[in-house]
């Protein structure tokens, strides 16, 4: 109902302008011509959207008629006025916002008529507002799968359940993802390997949507060129000569050599130090000034260049690989000092254990003076003490 209105007087005042500006030209000698009719829309492959009407009738044979169409989105022009010769228009539209469509009749080479009214038809979204999938993100790696996340919308319930369809042009049939991806994201990959004509790649759509009709679909129209990542290269060669690092690594899936751009990344043990180097469709490199005693962390990522894709998207980065030796000259600090602290306290307990084994192996000779010394010296005071005893008795 929120709709009904406004389309209602739409169709009330078109009439009406009509009449005015046709008794307006008619006082100054200028034909206004005739609208087409029984403008209509139906719905074709996903997301495009097919406006049909019927000539206009009346039309002098010396008008060189055509029919000027543009598309609104909730009411704003999209810039995408087109004229043409046909009697239909198709285009890709989004699904989850209103589709205002005009035509009208023009006389391209003649100077006394003036266009005819615009005929329009809107198209409303189905669904309720604030349901329908958001920040569609897609990504085509390697050229052989495609990866789609997105978030679900403010006003959808948990239990909402988003089904993803794709097409593009060739196809046939529109085909639904089945591999999907449950966590903060939802997301949805497929196999996606869409032969190259001379014309490009074809656009691809895709549909979000649930089964109820309460939830609204979406459309995302996708350029496959702008979205391409490729794989990380790997790295098959890494060697020092001098002070060069040879590296040597394999291209990343099928792309044609001069198409992909090459980063190496060489990181300083010692400094952490990161220096880029880029290096267009080769698959090796020479890294010059490079110091010996020092170990290099090297790795490589991919992109693709202008002239062949219109991605901006890097590979991510091969595994890393370790070139060098890293001297420590602390150990040999360590060694000069503990070797003659070492060998110090061993001379130590090698004297004192020598003197104690000189002890038992040639023990003490007793010196004999002092053995009769001792001897006589106690016989004397034993002599002495007795006369004192006889004294005092």
């Amino acid at each position: 109902m929120e709709n009904f209105w406004p389309a209602l007087i739409k169709l009330l005042i078109a009439p009406m302008k009509y009449v005015f500006k046709t008794f307006s030209f008619a006082l100054i000698g200028r034909k206004v011509l005739p609208p087409p009719s029984n403008l209509r829309y139906s719905f074709g492959q996903l997301c495009k959207l097919k406006w049909t009407w019927n000539p206009a009738q009346g039309i002098s044979s010396g008008c060189d008629l055509k029919y000027c169409s543009e598309i609104l989105i909730n009411g704003i022009p999209q810039d995408n006025r087109e004229w043409t010769k046909k009697l239909f228009r198709e285009e890709d539209v989004s699904l989850n916002e209103e589709v205002h469509f005009r035509v009208r009749s023009e006389c391209k080479s003649d100077n006394t008529s003036e266009p005819s009214n615009w005929v329009e038809i809107f198209t409303p979204p189905k669904g309720a507002a604030g349901t329908a999938a958001v920040g569609i993100n897609c990504t085509w790696y390697d050229l052989e799968y495609m990866i789609c996340t997105w978030l679900p919308g403010w006003n959808a319930s948990a239990s909402t359940n988003y089904t993803l369809y794709y097409w593009y042009e060739g196809l046939g049939n529109h085909q639904q993802c089945q591999n999907y991806i449950y966590g903060d994201n939802f997301g949805c990959n497929f196999s996606l390997s869409i032969p190259n004509s001379t014309n490009g790649y074809p656009t691809i759509s895709i549909l979000i949507r649930d089964n109820s009709e309460e939830i609204r679909p979406v459309c995302a129209n996708k350029n496959p060129t702008t979205i391409v990542k490729p794989g990380a290269p790997r790295i098959v060669a890494v060697s020092m000569i001098k002070d060069e690092i040879h590296l040597e690594w394999q291209k990343p899936g099928t792309f044609p050599a001069h198409c992909l751009l090459y980063q190496v990344e060489l990181k300083d043990s010692k400094s952490d130090s990161i220096l880029p180097h880029d290096v267009k469709a080769l698959t090796k490199a020479q890294l010059s000034s490079v110091h010996p005693n020092t170990v290099y962390v090297v790795k490589v990522r991919a992109r693709l260049e202008t002239i062949c894709y219109s991605s901006s998207h890097w590979s991510d980065w091969s595994e890393e690989k370790s070139i060098g030796e890293n001297t420590d000259f602390t150990f040999y600090i360590v060694l000069i000092l503990t070797v003659p602290l070492t060998v110090a306290v061993a001379t130590i307990i090698l004297l004192v254990y020598l003197k104690r084994l000189k002890i038992l192996i040639y023990p003490q000779i007793p010196d004999p003076r002092k053995i009769i010394k001792r001897m006589f010296g106690e016989q004397i005071e034993d002599f002495q003490v007795s006369i004192c005893l006889l004294a005092v008795k």
